[in-house]
């Protein structure tokens, strides 16, 4: 093939690539401000999204691949159904954190607004559109870029995966480069990251000024330093709230009279929809949940007994590398929210290095690890092993972890510093405050609806690297890259020779202790940034 093919081909490879990324995205804002809306008006609902979201972006994509065996490769065929696979895996890895950041803006909504909201008598359209997401759009914007970024970061292995000996693959940037590293052609390599590199860098570029912009023109009282040029800072599509909410506020605290007197036959519809609305869907969810019951325990029953012998004697090792695992994405959630307190507070207050860095990290966060790593641990390797001995592979697999999920908590703190009220700001600069007075006064707990959404989401990524790293066959020549106890380690060699029952009962194990984790954890999280920390109700405290 001659260099001119090669670039023809690289370049379709990656538009094709970026169209499977943008159509999900796409897919998961629209699903998202349904499924975010039903959340916040079913109690019932409510549980079982949060802690189903919560499962869903803690596993890995490469524990989706008995899903994606039966239902699209099997069931479907052909170049079709490998093409719904791999749209279904980028899918998995983009989803959940923009779902989490809709539902988590939704919950957090000001009550002045939602008072005005219903005092106007809008329905469910009139509300979506002109105050769900309209405050939905800066959370949106502050996870579109980690979306992005993380969708590519897993593309080597969801345009091209193996279940045992077979292999699936279509036709993107990710399978092309993983054929390029099989068959040794390091330039095509070169060409196609840089080639990669080139349309990142434009797709972040675009991304920064929307979020700029939806900070901007939806973001309440935000400060001048993060307008678009071309939108006003005072003059907002919420805007229209700020005159009504406040005196709302006036009239509930001197008088009851004028707001009981019609509102309150209003206020009792809408609550006794509400009321319909959670009941149909606990009939809705208890039907599925029969159903999830009844094939969990058909296919249970379809398992042989020396079978069921065999997944309960590794139920121990799947425990300790479930602990160890926990372990390593601890150090990881520290290691990043380090660096978003210190990096994302200088880069929000400097408009410079703003400009400088800010572009700089997106692009590099949004390359695929997988892509780039075997040519780093080529370059290191010999290094490290000699400086650190067998505790060397688990430096890389801790930095796989970080660079596929550190710019969650970053871009998530950076956009709440950006969102803060101007008023907040102005105070902070009379009273003088410090660097660490504001942080532990004003900042984190003023932008922990922020924090909690992006911990959220730090945590529940770092699986992904970790998956990666933990095993990884022929990195480089005939080296592996592998650690001494995982749970992602146990997924990835069950996958890898095609045990799917192993795969599929330590997924079990693994999904249970993440809903544990997100009920008792995450959940509890939200609702004290709910209740206590929403700082753009400080528009209306003058």
């Amino acid at each position: 093939m001659s260099y001119a093919n090669i670039y023809v081909t690289i370049a379709l490879a990656i538009l094709a690539t970026t169209g499977r990324v943008f159509l999900t995205i796409g897919l998961s804002i629209v699903t998202g401000w349904l499924l975010g809306y039903l959340a916040i008006k079913s109690r019932a609902f409510e549980s079982v999204y949060v802690g189903l979201s919560e499962v869903l972006e803690s596993v890995p994509v490469i524990s989706f691949f008995p899903v994606v065996l039966i239902f699209f490769v099997d069931r479907i065929g052909g170049y079709i159904g490998v093409e719904l696979a791999v749209d279904f895996l980028v899918f998995t890895a983009v989803v959940w954190n923009i779902w989490m950041g809709i539902y988590q803006a939704f919950k957090t909504l000001p009550l002045p607004m939602l008072e005005v909201a219903e005092n106007l008598r809008y329905g469910f359209i009139a509300k979506m559109r002109r105050l769900y997401i309209p405050f939905s759009m800066p959370r949106i914007a502050a996870n579109l870029i980690p979306s992005f970024a993380d969708a590519y970061f897993y593309i080597t292995v969801s345009e091209v995966f193996s279940i045992g000996a077979t292999s699936y693959h279509v036709f993107g940037i990710g399978s092309l480069i993983a054929k390029f590293m099989n068959e040794g052609m390091l330039n095509c390599v070169y060409y196609s990251l840089l080639g990669l590199a080139m349309l990142i860098a434009g797709v972040i570029f675009a991304l920064r000024n929307f979020a700029n912009w939806a900070v901007a023109k939806y973001g309440l009282d935000t400060p001048p330093r993060s307008a678009h040029p071309g939108v006003r800072t005072r003059w907002r599509s919420l805007s229209r709230f700020y005159a009504a909410a406040r005196p709302l506020r006036v009239i509930t605290t001197v008088t009851s009279r004028p707001v009981r007197a019609v509102p309150l036959r209003r206020v009792e519809r809408i609550q006794l929809s509400e009321r319909q609305l959670d009941w149909a869907l606990r009939i809705v969810g208890a039907v599925l949940l029969l159903l999830i019951i009844y094939g969990a325990a058909k296919a249970a029953l379809s398992v042989k007994p020396s079978t069921w012998n065999y997944l309960l004697s590794n139920t121990w090792p799947i425990i300790v590398g479930l602990a160890y695992d926990y372990a390593r994405v601890a150090v990881i959630t520290l290691i990043s929210f380090a660096v978003a307190v210190f990096v994302g507070y200088y880069l929000a207050f400097h408009r410079r290095a703003e400009a400088v860095f800010i572009p700089l990290i997106q692009s590099l966060s949004a390359l695929p690890a997988p892509a780039y790593f075997p040519l780093l641990f080529l370059a290191t390797s010999a290094i490290l092993y000699r400086a650190f001995g067998g505790f060397t592979n688990e430096l890389y697999v801790l930095f796989l972890g970080f660079v596929s999920t550190f710019y969650y908590i970053f871009y998530a703190y950076w956009m709440g510093i950006k969102a803060v009220p101007h008023e907040v700001v102005e105070l902070m600069d009379n009273l003088n405050m410090g660097f660490f007075k504001r942080l532990r006064k004003i900042l984190i707990p003023g932008t922990l609806p922020y924090i909690v959404t992006g911990l959220t989401s730090t945590i529940d990524s770092a699986w992904g690297g970790l998956m990666i790293g933990e095993y990884w066959p022929d990195i480089i020549g005939d080296k592996t890259l592998e650690v001494s106890h995982g749970i992602l380690k146990i997924l990835d060699v069950a996958t890898n020779e095609g045990n799917i029952a192993l795969a599929a009962y330590a997924s079990l194990i693994f999904g249970i202790v993440v809903v544990a984790f997100a009920l008792l954890f995450t959940r509890h999280l939200l609702e004290i940034s709910r209740r206590k920390y929403v700082i753009e109700e400080s528009i209306y405290a003058a």
